[in-house]
């Protein structure tokens, strides 16, 4: 991937759990770019594309009480030369440190405010990236503790794509961000210190069309076997897209499914039975990821199986709610052998014992 960096900088945010104040660490200047900085940025670039649930929306540019310098409007400055980008990230800290005190929990992390291009687009990225304890052994082979930046674990995280923000601001989905967190959901504070609100909803249009695929196959009559490569070509479809942090574009999909006229028959299909798809939209992977293959976990059990399975190898009976899997996997066969040869040589040791103990108290008796 060619990745350029216009500017970086970095900043350290700690806050305990019931302490108002959060302390800030920031730098003395621009970080210098080179090739670490660049695998660092290309790391949470891609860290990025592969969440599977964002959410997409603007800025809110209504005034807010008690703040007079929005992110939109500290953003504008830089991109419009009247602020250097050290200023513009120090005043987004400072936002962010106002939204974080509002709340009474516990945040540590390195605030990365990030202008790049990749792939032809230009973003701005902006991440509170979490901070990991993990353990080394020095020289001397002592054991000693230190903290490191968990990228993997990112989830308090936005992406404005500057050239939407510039030509198209009335579309409303120009910032991407990361939706959900255990406990909480990301909105709270970190919406807020962007200012933004949220615009289309990626899980609605990919319910939408993944919906339109099972009635596209249906309606045209294709096999089990046709129906199956329709829905796997839109699977890697979508997690193409997803790769390379792009949005589904209708005309394209409809090229890439099976077919034998010109490639627009899927796309006529959702014009004519009005699906209310938008001809590009963000998805969400986690929707179309079902499209080929149902799973669910509860109560210690996890099952997970191909949707071609289903009514033959695999069979529901929703009566008593069982689930009847005629081909069970190798792997799985194995240990359900060896689970039963020990359940049965458990039961043997137990009648040993038993019998042992019967004989032991009948020869004390006698």
């Amino acid at each position: 991937m060619s990745l350029i960096i216009t500017n970086i900088d970095l900043h350290y945010l700690t806050k305990a759990e019931g302490i108002n104040e959060v302390k800030i660490t920031s730098n003395k200047g621009l970080i210098e770019i080179n090739e670490k900085i660049s695998t660092f940025v290309e790391s949470i670039h891609n860290t990025y594309n592969s969440k599977a649930s964002k959410a997409y929306g603007g800025f809110n540019m209504e005034p807010v009480e008690g703040v007079t310098q929005p992110f939109h409007k500290l953003l504008q400055d830089y991109l419009d030369d009247q602020e250097q980008f050290v200023p513009f990230s120090n005043q987004a800290c400072i936002r962010l440190k106002q939204e974080l005190e509002k709340y009474e929990l516990a945040e540590t992390g390195y605030l990365v405010t990030c202008h790049y291009e990749m792939l032809g687009g230009r973003y701005l990225l902006v991440a509170l990236l979490p901070v990991t304890e993990h353990y080394y052994v020095d020289g001397e082979l002592n054991i000693a503790a230190d903290n490191h930046i968990d990228t993997s674990k990112m989830q308090l995280a936005a992406r404005i794509d500057l050239f939407d923000f510039a030509d198209n601001a009335e579309n409303g989905r120009y910032i991407s961000f990361i939706k959900g967190r255990a406990g909480r959901k990301v909105s709270d504070f970190f919406l807020d210190f962007l200012g933004c609100e949220e615009g289309v909803n990626a899980k609605e249009q990919s319910q939408r069309l993944v919906q339109a695929v099972e009635d596209f196959v249906n309606v045209n009559q294709l096999n089990p076997e046709e129906k199956q490569n329709t829905r796997k070509e839109l699977l890697s479809y979508c997690k193409e897209q997803q790769q390379v942090g792009k949005e589904v574009e209708l005309q394209e999909l409809s090229q890439a499914l099976p077919h034998e006229d010109n490639g627009d028959e899927f796309y006529k299909f959702c014009q004519e039975n009005e699906y209310e798809i938008e001809n590009k939209f963000p998805h969400d992977q986690t929707v179309i990821n079902k499209v080929t293959k149902y799973s669910g976990f509860g109560a210690g059990i996890s099952v997970s199986f191909e949707r071609s399975h289903f009514g033959g190898d695999v069979v529901y009976n929703p009566v008593n709610g069982s689930l009847t899997i005629h081909k069970v996997p190798p792997n799985l066969k194995d240990q359900l052998m060896k689970l039963l040869a020990d359940a049965e040589n458990q039961k043997i040791a137990e009648q040993q014992s038993t019998a042992q103990s019967d004989a032991t108290a009948a020869a004390e008796f006698e």
